[in-house]
């Protein structure tokens, strides 16, 4: 199935590999009664990050129960995995909260329990409100002396409006610099992007096709996605369908590629439960310079982690680019395409980054064949 393995990682890696590594972000209530088994679970079935949310999953009258429920879960996780027995396995784990004094709060509760956690999500993230996310991460980090990294999600209205976007997410640009050991990677709150104007994209479209947030996401790459060494990884919006409803268009998978590997039935299956959709939009998320996806289902995990190994087309173009020095332009291994020394070099740098963790496809290997891969995992 591959050309080069993907290697395996931990959260003591380098940031810049483990906001690639992030991958299908599963997001789940840290109100689940089972979240130890849960995040164990997951873990076995690929998912390499995963949020436990205490904002808006969480109703206000359920905060501190939650809170208390968290801490017990990832203590409980803690224990298992410093044990090494059954039920021990974790991806990459973060923590979503609403206020910053939860960071600070959380932290001393969950005690040793804390080295489970790569790090927060910060909501609702303004240059207004996220220097105080920042500023208490940075001094939770200082006490209890492990490393722990920030993930703003850019989902207020302000970053919604075209009068006050561009000012805004260049004041974020500016702050996030300041705290740039810390950020990880950038998020993009696109349920509460479509809600600032009473919309909810339906599971036949992408967020592509909703026009108000797809300026949202544009604006937010050219500020801070820059690949200059200035940007930072700027993570795919939500999937939020896990089951078909009554259908407007046609399916979004071609048939022969699936034929071709006789895996019709597969086809049908990610059509039943609209996952063609999240498929189609993972596409446009990598073409737009987005990397990995917050999905709320186990099932989206498969679908994300096969398009997100390179092919072994791409690895050769990758590789014939990184291997100039001083420019030039040069036809494609597969001769289908003119690669350039220049101007492709950023493109190559991070494709080789994402080679790295979810690996190369052999030659003649499709998605076809990793997703069926990763499905009977």
């Amino acid at each position: 199935m591959f050309y080069r393995q993907p290697r395996r990682f931990d959260r003591h890696d380098d940031p810049a590999l483990l906001a690639v590594a992030l991958g299908a972000t599963l997001y789940s209530p840290a109100t689940r009664p089972a979240l130890a088994d849960d995040i164990a679970k997951a873990a076995r079935r690929g998912v390499t990050s995963m949020v436990v949310c205490l904002e808006d999953a969480i109703a206000d009258a359920d905060l501190t129960a939650a809170e208390a429920n968290a801490v017990a879960q990832l203590r409980l996780l803690h224990g298992r995995v410093r044990d090494g027995g059954p039920g021990g396995e974790a991806p990459l784990l973060f923590v979503r909260v609403r206020a910053a004094e939860q960071i600070g709060d959380l932290a001393a509760r969950l005690g040793p329990a804390l080295e489970m956690i790569t790090g927060f999500v910060l909501p609702k993230f303004t240059a207004a409100t996220g220097g105080a996310f920042l500023e208490t991460l940075e001094r939770t980090v200082e006490r209890s002396g492990r490393r722990l990294l920030a993930m703003p999600v850019i989902e207020s209205r302000e970053a919604v409006f075209v009068e006050s976007r561009v000012e805004m997410l260049q004041d974020v640009a500016r702050l996030l610099a300041k705290h740039r050991e810390l950020v990880l990677a950038v998020r993009l709150g696109a349920t509460d992007l479509s809600a600032a104007f009473g919309l909810r994209r339906p599971p036949d479209l992408t967020i592509y096709d909703i026009r108000q947030v797809a300026d949202v996401i544009a604006d937010v790459v050219n500020i801070l996605g820059r690949a200059d060494g200035t940007g930072h990884i700027v993570t795919g919006p939500v999937w939020e369908y896990f089951s078909a409803g009554e259908r407007m268009f046609k399916p979004q998978l071609r048939q022969s590629p699936f034929e071709r590997q006789q895996a019709a039935p597969l086809r049908q299956r990610l059509i039943s439960t609209e996952l063609d959709g999240l498929i189609r939009e993972v596409h446009l998320d990598k073409a737009n310079g987005l990397t990995g996806k917050t999905v709320i289902h186990p099932s989206h995990v498969a679908a994300v982690h096969a398009l997100s190994v390179v092919t072994h087309e791409e690895y050769l173009d990758a590789a014939d680019v990184l291997g100039v020095t001083g420019g030039g332009a040069m036809a494609s291994a597969y001769a289908n395409k003119m690669n350039e020394a220049k101007p492709h070099r950023a493109w190559a740098e991070r494709l080789m980054t994402r080679a790295q963790v979810f690996g190369v496809a052999a030659e003649g290997v499709t998605f076809v064949e990793l997703l069926e891969a990763a499905e009977s995992r």
